[in-house]
């Protein structure tokens, strides 16, 4: 019999605009109680940026699948007693907007802490709490340039345009978010004291930038302390995949149905592989390289005899043949060709449109004995509000309608 989903009987209370809901989509995947509490105007990513499906953006159907809406209006009296007793039994609150919104309706971490001793409080934002950026408004490139992700490019007009690429603050800040909260979570259950915590989307992004920014930090001691590696005669050379420009054996080569392969091998091990399942053992023989992260930089000679080899086989041949022969060889991919590999096809499952408003993809967690979530579609405005209240916190009608009197609700 299939256990519950890891994170069944925990409830987190929402409060957040645009992205940095996403944190508590990781955890609502997992299987928690999110409640997204929205003023009467409600959150505008339903309609914020594309594509809108359906008249609401599939940046909300994704963020905010699974979710329960409710409406408070935390400005009234009323509003914010009914945001207190939901919290009573909650285990964390999200602040996902500019920090400090929250405290200053009484709501914050220590306004909150006096009710729920064990309460985790989280605020995600886009520069963090401190520093000279903190109250700067800002949008989610802005973490990617500001961490060095994103450089900006000149059309052939001499304009400057954002190229594309893969946003990294804001889908990897909320993944932060929500380790730091689920480990906090434990903590308050072991010890009986909650905890605040923030996470910046900067510095996320910045993060999972680490080695070119430690690699240029290294490379500012002396280079006999520092140097570059064996297979480059200890030579320094460029941070991260900017010195992977000149690679040769580590490469993108087009094949023969002109797509594109990945060839890595950088490992004496796998070029020698390489050479023999191509019959070339003369290659290993005149460029054998060093037994490690050997990219035969800057050989243009053996760089136009493999880009002649690999014009032999299709891109899918290509990897049949690194897996029978034991040679790293990736498929290149595009965000409109990924759904049609046969790994991307093994691995995920579309979710169905009817049941969630888009096709979209869930978690990356695979657990083998747990009957998982099945997701919901992302709510309207309010659509739980009278829900919320019944289910969780026992109102009557008579009570509902006194709050809605009141202007608390809508």
């Amino acid at each position: 019999m299939a256990k519950a989903a890891p994170l069944a009987g925990v409830r987190i209370i929402e409060c957040s605009i645009l992205g940095p809901g996403a944190l508590t989509t990781h955890l609502v995947d997992l299987g928690a109680e999110v409640i997204k509490v929205e003023s009467p105007a409600g959150d505008y990513i339903r309609q914020m940026t594309w594509p809108i499906v359906e008249g609401v953006s599939l940046m909300h159907l994704h963020i905010s699948r699974g979710k329960r809406s409710i409406v408070l209006d935390l400005r009234t009296e009323e509003g914010a007693e009914v945001f207190k007793e939901l919290v009573k039994d909650a285990d964390a609150v999200i602040e996902g907007m500019r920090p400090g919104g929250m405290a200053r309706r009484g709501l914050g971490y220590e306004d909150l802490k006096a009710i729920n001793p064990k309460i985790v409080f989280c605020t995600i934002s886009g520069y963090g709490m401190t520093g000279p950026y903190k109250d700067m408004p800002s949008h989610g490139i802005a973490y990617d340039t500001w961490a060095g992700l994103v450089k900006p490019e000149t059309d052939d007009d001499g304009f400057c345009y954002i190229p594309e690429h893969p946003s990294t603050g804001i889908h990897a800040g909320p993944l932060f978010g929500a380790f730091g909260v689920v480990s906090a979570i434990l903590g308050a259950r072991a010890t009986g004291e909650g905890s605040q915590l923030e996470i910046a989307q900067s510095d996320a992004s910045a993060a999972m930038d680490w080695l070119r920014s430690e690699t240029w930090k290294a490379y500012e001691r002396p280079e006999e302390e520092v140097t570059g590696n064996r297979s480059d005669n200890y030579v320094r050379r460029a941070p991260g995949t900017a010195g992977m420009r000149d690679g040769v054996r580590y490469q993108f080569y087009v094949t023969k149905d002109d797509r594109h392969v990945l060839f890595m091998a950088s490992e004496q091990e796998f070029w020698k592989n390489f050479c023999a399942g191509v019959g070339r053992d003369d290659l290993f023989e005149k460029w054998p390289g060093n037994q490690y992260g050997d990219h035969a930089k800057g050989n243009r000679e053996l760089q136009t005899i493999l880009r002649d080899i690999f014009l032999t086989k299709t891109a899918a041949e290509w990897i049949l043949f690194g897996d029978e022969h034991n040679t790293p060889l990736a498929p290149v991919n595009t965000p409109q060709t990924i759904a049609d590999d046969p790994q991307f096809q093994d691995r995920f499952e579309w979710m169905a449109v009817e049941k969630v408003g888009a096709a979209m993809l869930g978690t990356p967690i695979k657990f083998m004995d747990v009957d998982m979530p099945q997701m919901t579609k992302a709510p309207t405005v309010g659509q739980h509000t009278d829900e919320v209240l019944e289910s969780v916190l026992g109102y009557d009608a008579a009570r509902i309608a006194a709050l809605r009197e009141a202007g608390a609700i809508t």
